[in-house]
């Protein structure tokens, strides 16, 4: 394996996978697991592009033809390119001939699977989360890297939001300077910024709008995008003017909770363990009912992936696991607030990889 080439050593391992689990075969179209085992990200087209994965026999990328060109040449699998005159769905059952069960990728679109189950009426269709979705979830020394550097991106970006006059300009505005300001700093992509003011910050997924930001309104900024395939998410909350006492304390509530934990991040710890030491801090400061979401999510090749931070999950944290810890307060036509951090858990404990300011940003 090499730096620029893991996907050998990725397939080896979902392979192993696979035959713990009972699996003859595998396929995987659109979505993060794709290029997570080839490095190639599938455009969400009616063409069918699938990954054939099988102990038996090398890997096979099967692939439209005019996209062919986007697969970068990799040693870990085969590319089968069809024609627009082909038919890829025929391409793929002779390649899964022979299995009994079947893993296919949960972002399958239903008009292949549905042609598949109808090519291959004695298999036994699972599926491929639950041998990707473990894999995917412990970050190799490549991954983390990559990681690091978008988060530091994202860091960047949030270090240029005091220098920004937020009082007099729409929501939207700000979320398109701020969106100029991810790519400024190094993203390739932007996924999301969102800006919501005032009483619209109580909406923790609040789409920016045209209301314009006044002197003492507080702001939840909730950004990120992407480097090389892998993705940044960070939330801080921001004052215009000084804020009120009311605002100050419970953003002080915050900080403690997202601290404890932190704290509470270490191998061998279940996940919701990790959300019970956010939530314990914030209802003892009498805002229990205004935290309203689970404590985190997983991130890397996609914004949102397994390991969640919430109560419930049971998932043991190990080395190598990455995530977000965004505790959030939000009082409904008042306002809201969210502080948010990516993590990653390392055989000593946890590392935080966003290092931006995480007070109460004052702006004009």
């Amino acid at each position: 394996m090499t730096d620029t080439s893991p996907y050998v050593d990725r397939i080896a391992r979902a392979i192993a996978a696979m035959d713990a689990d009972g699996v003859d075969a595998m396929g995987l179209s659109v979505g993060a697991d794709l290029p997570y085992l080839t490095g190639y990200r599938a455009m969400p087209l009616e063409r069918l592009t699938m990954l054939v994965v099988r102990p038996d026999a090398d890997a096979m990328l099967v692939v439209p033809e005019l996209e062919a060109p986007r697969v970068v040449p990799d040693p870990a699998f085969h590319v089968v390119a069809w024609s627009e005159t082909d038919d890829p769905i025929a391409l793929v059952t002779d390649l899964l001939g022979g299995a009994h069960r079947v893993a296919v990728g949960a972002q399958t679109w239903s008009r292949f699977l549905l042609a598949l189950q109808q090519r291959l009426p004695g298999v036994e269709f699972t599926s491929a989360d639950r041998i990707m979705g473990p894999l995917r979830a412990r970050k190799d020394p490549h991954e983390l890297a990559r990681l690091r550097a978008v988060a530091a991106a994202v860091d960047a970006t949030m270090a240029s939001l005091v220098g920004l006059r937020f009082a007099g300009t729409t929501e939207r505005e700000m979320a398109r300077a701020i969106a100029d300001l991810l790519v400024a700093s190094g993203h390739e992509e932007v996924d999301f910024t969102i800006v919501a003011s005032g009483p619209n910050a109580a909406s923790p997924h609040h789409e920016p709008g045209s209301r314009v930001i006044a002197a003492g309104d507080t702001i939840v900024v909730d950004i990120g995008g992407s480097l090389a395939g892998y993705r940044s998410d960070a939330t801080r909350t921001l004052s215009v003017g000084e804020p009120t006492a009311e605002v100050a304390d419970a953003y002080a509530v915050l900080r403690r909770a997202q601290e404890a934990a932190i704290a509470a991040v270490r191998p061998g710890v279940a996940a919701e363990a990790v959300d019970r030491a956010a939530r314990a801090v914030i209802a003892e400061a009498g805002y229990g009912e205004a935290f309203v979401h689970r404590t985190g999510h997983g991130i890397g090749l996609e914004t949102h992936e397994a390991p969640y931070i919430v109560e419930g999950s049971d998932t043991v944290l190990e080395a190598g696991m990455t995530f977000s810890i965004e505790p959030g307060i939000y009082l409904a036509g008042r306002w809201g607030m969210r502080l948010e951090d990516i993590v990653a858990v390392t055989a000593g404990g946890v590392e935080r990889l966003n290092r931006a300011d995480r007070g109460l940003y004052i702006v004009e």
